[in-house]
């Protein structure tokens, strides 16, 4: 999560404890939700869902606005703020807090805490690594609890999103290879990626109408989950997306 014209520092940690609390006695409570510059990842669509009762095209339609980011063959899906007076702020901060508090967004658990992953090859296999963040506003870093990586996670049940999230790199990494060549930016196989990715009703109903899980040999059971579970189809979604451009995929291996 990133915050605009904000000083930010970053220190890496390892099993020591930190201080840290954020609830709404500290006084720059809600200040995190306003001006924040924030990215959302497809899992992140996932939760929204539950938290708003609403489908994924609406949500991308209402909530989000797409930007030119890292990746320079795929967009950068960020939440779009609404104005509040003379701020921009997170469209689901209400009067008491966070509206969607329960199904946030994977940035807002994580924080005060950055995650980083070392792939390097020598290391035989991913490795997480986090940073704690401390923006200047932020007084949470000067509450009495003290709590390290782990328990912060755990708090936070940050398992399952960093998990979504490891899924969506893969496919990520393939992306930034460019593997639309001839067609360009929003060409008809970047649309239809960026809706399995981005869009899981629409890429249901995508899924129905073409026979993919019948092409694939899925079982009748598992079919019958994905029509309506929407994280074990988005889970499907990116390994679907992994063999349609030609990676890694054990859809491959069918």
């Amino acid at each position: 999560m990133k915050e605009q014209n904000q000083q930010v520092e970053r220190t890496p940690l390892g099993e020591q404890c930190f201080p840290f609390a954020c609830h709404p006695g500290v006084a720059c409570f809600t200040r995190c939700c306003r001006g924040v510059d924030l990215d959302l990842y497809p899992f992140d669509i996932i939760e929204l869902k539950k938290g708003l009762g609403i489908g994924s095209e609406q949500i991308m339609r209402n909530h989000t606005r797409l930007s030119r980011g890292a990746n320079p063959y795929f967009p950068t899906v960020k939440l779009k703020l609404v104005e509040c007076g003379q701020e921009f702020v997170c469209p689901f901060l209400g009067e008491q807090g966070c509206s969607v508090y329960h199904h946030r967004m994977g940035a807002c658990r994580t924080y005060p805490l950055e995650r980083a992953v070392d792939r390097r090859i020598e290391r035989g296999r991913a490795a997480d690594c986090y940073f704690l963040t401390k923006h200047s506003y932020c007084l949470g870093h000067y509450e009495d609890q003290q709590v390290n990586v782990r328990q912060w996670l755990r708090s936070q049940r940050l398992a399952e999103h960093n998990m979504m999230n490891e899924l969506w790199t893969e496919v990520d990494t393939i992306l930034r290879t460019n593997p639309f060549k001839g067609e360009g930016s929003g060409g008809p196989t970047q649309q239809l990626v960026f809706m399995a990715c981005y869009n899981i009703d629409g890429f249901r109903n995508f899924v129905l109408e073409h026979g993919v899980l019948e092409s694939l040999s899925i079982a009748g059971r598992q079919r019958r989950c994905y029509q309506r579970d929407d994280k074990e189809l988005l889970k499907f979604a990116l390994e679907w997306v992994k063999h349609l451009l030609g990676g890694p995929s054990f859809l491959g291996r069918r």
